[in-house]
């Protein structure tokens, strides 16, 4: 990496930033059209995919016919969408369709520039190791997700859970990882030294740890179709937990695969995240750090607000497609926002060379 400067001039910083921006733009798009294509039962209307030559949907009636066909020859149409016409047909299929194609734009607006900056020497040498893991990450990711949806062309027309969540986590980490960088290129650390700065970093952290384990709880929900069961709140019907919700054996198996257990455990988890939430921005009102790091905290416990309540109306009326859309994008935003306190909250002198 001797060839690469060890710092970037504010120029190259500025235009990798904005790339990096692009980029986050789009996973945090992608991920919100993936949860889409689940609510609407779009994930499996295409029934392969060419990586070279998938890009060109449909273009007549005989090849919309020809698509239509193959579809009518799998599990989910057979077992759950028998009788759906070609009008049918397109609306599931666009929504998948769109899921992939930006996924692959993503893939091509990483590599593009990120080849450009490498070859025009603008990167850092310890930002290139970091940028070209990223762009394994994201090559793994297509492969699982066309791991995750060979699950339900078999004989069950169900997606795994287990590969939706593996999936999703996946999305997350890469779209966490490259949003981090960005915010190393963008943001001056805070001096936040001291022993109070200490404890406030390690809450923070704690944090970010719930706020994923909600997120990937969600996901066992959406897997599952969990929300559109036990529609009440704050009990689950008459109970807190329903006595089904520790029916399967053995027991472990009721965490990720009994809708009673994976909707209660959600609840908790979101409403253990508000709580941190709050109590952590009651401990940065009391002790007052940076400036940067208090209007962070407000904003996040804003967001906080607004996901609790886009997560209740959700459950309450039964999912509906744009509602349980927002409730995802909060999740994301929440996510975003814990990943930039816990930047801000970084030592100034621990980061002694910039990216």
């Amino acid at each position: 990496m001797s060839q690469f400067p060890r710092q970037m001039d504010d120029r190259s910083r500025r235009q990798v930033a904005v790339w990096l921006l692009v980029c986050c733009s789009m996973i945090f798009a992608m991920v919100i059209l993936g949860g889409v294509t689940r609510l609407t039962g779009s994930g499996l209307s295409m029934v392969e995919w060419d990586p070279i030559f998938g890009v060109v949907p449909p273009l007549d009636q005989s090849a919309w016919e020809e698509v239509f066909a193959k579809y009518r020859q799998s599990p989910e149409y057979l077992k759950v969408n028998v009788g759906m016409d070609l009008h049918g047909f397109k609306s599931i299929y666009w929504f998948e369709y769109s899921h992939r194609l930006l996924g692959r734009t993503i893939g091509t607006v990483f590599l593009l520039p990120f080849l450009y900056f490498l070859f025009r020497r603008k990167l850092s040498a310890r930002l290139v190791p970091r940028l070209g893991f990223a762009f394994v990450l994201g090559g793994l990711q297509g492969l699982l997700g066309w791991y995750m949806v060979q699950s339900g062309l078999v004989d069950n027309p169900h997606v795994s859970q287990y590969r939706l969540v593996a999936h999703l986590s996946l999305a997350l980490v890469i779209y966490a990882y490259l949003l981090w960088l960005l915010y190393e290129l963008v943001f001056p650390p805070a001096d936040t030294s001291g022993d109070r700065a200490a404890g406030l970093k390690t809450a923070a952290l704690l944090l970010l740890g719930l706020v994923a384990t909600t997120i990937v709880s969600g996901g066992f929900v959406a897997g599952l179709k969990a929300g559109h069961a036990y529609n009440t709140f704050p009990k689950m019907g008459d109970h807190l937990l329903p006595p089904a919700g520790w029916a399967l054996q053995p027991g472990w198996r009721n965490l990720f695969e009994n809708i009673a257990t994976v909707q209660f455990d959600h609840r908790v988890l979101a409403l253990l995240t508000f709580t941190s939430v709050l109590l952590l921005w009651l401990w940065c009102w009391r002790r007052r750090p940076a400036p940067a790091v208090r209007t962070t905290t407000h904003l996040l416990l804003l967001m906080a607000v607004i996901q609790v309540t886009l997560g209740i109306s959700t459950l309450l009326l039964h999912v509906p497609v744009a509602l349980a859309s927002l409730h995802q994008t909060g999740a994301l935003l929440v996510l975003t926002l814990v990943l930039l306190l816990n930047h801000r909250l970084r030592s100034a002198q621990a980061k002694k060379i910039r990216p």
